[in-house]
């Protein structure tokens, strides 16, 4: 589950992590209202669970109210990659000496976790990562392992923290760990970690999270009651709530092709496949989205599950790529003529099975006779199908 800017603030603050005071608000009234409490200037903050939101406009800056309400005017009504704003965070605007980078995740090709730093801050850090290596500081610490103090104030040092205060930085980098372990995380990041304060007043310097970007467990949730607060059904992502109602795993994506599976890795192949396609084909097309129906999949499973992945508005076509082991083919066919029936489905859908029931699931899509269904024999070819009827359909409505 991740997390809005504004909820992650909450987790640091709880931390004892410093941040600049702010405010949520969903109106340019509650925007003219938290600016005036916070003082001016402020800073007005699209509210996404993307980044880059800076390049697409997302976040200005205010020295007045008029400037402020002027600014959520603009900002409430985008659509950034694909993702709708769901509302501001108006924040006191802080004087920058310098930025840095800081992050612990899951690490799961070592299957520890990891403490990813660098001097080098701000928007381009990636960039940054790539064109100057040496400048990342990285520290693996064992699930069975902890990371404490000493470890931190080690970290801390090898960062280099430019004259800011080392010790403070290690308690925040401490902090950061015990946000991480106490609410089951996968990531936790503080992009930029600034250095604020009057350059001519060294008492005046300190450092302060001005922005933060945390995933949680979903599968931690029945531990924590508090993540109740951090529901949420608004804008695209109300297709990852809907689906999580039904205990199907979705995660909305920003392509033209809907991708439904069983299991996590032939999806993850089938997502794969579908990008490879568009290169191929060199039209630009994508995955919309990544749905597991997971194993035994019943025909009510597989019907709910397209009438998600076909609320996406982006979806041109849809992918079905079904490899029966518990699940019968021959449920997941029936759910996909009930779903067209019920939904009058007017978008084109590539299947493909393979394993139990295969042969049974594909003559009961044949008897069909439906133009809307199309069959491939391979997941590469249903993705270059499902592909290519994206592409022609996008073709067809511009």
């Amino acid at each position: 589950m991740d997390l809005y800017e504004y909820q992650a603030r909450e987790l640091l603050k709880e931390q004892g992590i410093p941040v600049p005071e702010a405010i949520y608000a969903q109106n340019s009234h509650e925007v003219a209202e938290g600016s005036d409490q916070i003082g001016y200037p402020v800073v007005v903050k699209a509210q996404v669970k993307i980044g880059h939101r800076g390049q697409a406009g997302g976040v200005k800056l205010a020295h007045t109210r008029d400037d402020a309400i002027l600014a959520s005017e603009d900002i409430l009504p985008m659509t950034i990659h694909g993702h709708s704003v769901s509302g501001v965070l108006v924040a006191e605007a802080k004087n920058i000496l310098h930025e840095y980078y800081v992050s612990i995740s899951v690490d799961r090709s070592s299957r520890d976790f990891d403490v990813l730093a660098t001097a080098n801050g701000g928007t381009e850090v990636e960039e940054i990562a790539k064109e100057h290596p040496e400048s990342v500081k990285r520290l693996h610490i064992s699930a069975l392992d902890d990371f404490d103090i000493e470890a931190a104030r080690e970290m801390a040092a090898a960062i280099g923290f430019y004259h800011a205060d080392v010790e403070q930085a290690a308690q925040i980098l401490l902090r950061m760990w015990r946000c991480f372990k106490d609410n089951d995380a996968t990531l936790v990041e503080i992009n930029p970690l600034a250095k604020i304060g009057d350059p001519d007043d060294e008492s005046s310097k300190s450092l302060c999270a001005l922005d933060a970007k945390i995933s949680l467990d979903d599968n931690a949730k029945f531990r924590h009651d508090g993540w109740k607060r951090f529901d949420d059904s608004t804008g695209s992502d109300s297709l990852e709530h809907q689906a999580q109602e039904f205990g199907l795993h979705y995660v909305h994506l920003d392509g033209e092709v809907g991708v439904i599976g069983n299991g996590a890795g032939l999806v993850m192949s089938s997502l794969d496949a579908v990008a490879y396609a568009g290169e191929d084909q060199g039209n630009g097309i994508t995955a919309a989205n990544f749905l597991d129906i997971g194993g035994g999949a019943s025909a009510q499973t597989m019907c709910q599950s397209l009438r998600i992945v076909l609320s996406d508005p982006k979806v041109e076509s849809v992918l079905v790529n079904v490899y029966g082991g518990i699940t019968s083919c021959e449920q997941v066919a029936r759910g996909i003529i009930e779903a067209i029936e019920e939904l009058r489905m007017t978008k084109p859908l590539v299947v493909r099975f393979d394993g139990n029931h295969a042969s049974e699931g594909l003559a009961i899509l044949r008897e069909e006779h439906n133009s809307m269904i199309h069959v491939a024999p391979t997941m590469e070819e249903a993705a270059q199908m499902s592909v290519q009827l994206a592409a022609q359909a996008k073709e067809n409505r511009q």
